[in-house]
């Protein structure tokens, strides 16, 4: 069994036992979240009703908070002199499914 769920603003298939990385969730390590199911795939059964979809839940428990790869902004003016360089790293949150009831 799997699911499609909505994570950060992004859709992710999980199923039991998947670890994924998601935006910033608040909680500590241990915590449990609940993510909202787009689609849900049992075997041959395919289920995108939303009225089924709505009692269904994907449980998942934080694992830790981590930071995305490293990004290098560069901005430059040609003949001026202008330079700016710049870094960003996102913060992000390692989760783990641990139920999928249907």
């Amino acid at each position: 069994m799997y699911a499609i769920v909505r994570a950060g603003g992004r859709q992710e298939k999980v199923a039991v036992g998947d670890v994924l990385i998601v935006d910033k969730v608040d909680g500590a390590p241990g915590d449990s979240l609940e993510l909202t199911p787009l689609l849900l795939v049992d075997g041959s059964t395919v289920t995108t009703d939303a009225d089924t979809l709505a009692k269904a839940t994907v449980r998942a428990e934080i694992v830790k908070p981590t930071k995305g790869p490293k990004i290098t902004i560069l901005k430059y003016k040609n003949k001026t002199g202008y330079r700016k360089r710049q870094g960003h790293r996102q913060h992000t949150t390692q989760i783990k499914v641990t139920a999928i009831d249907a």
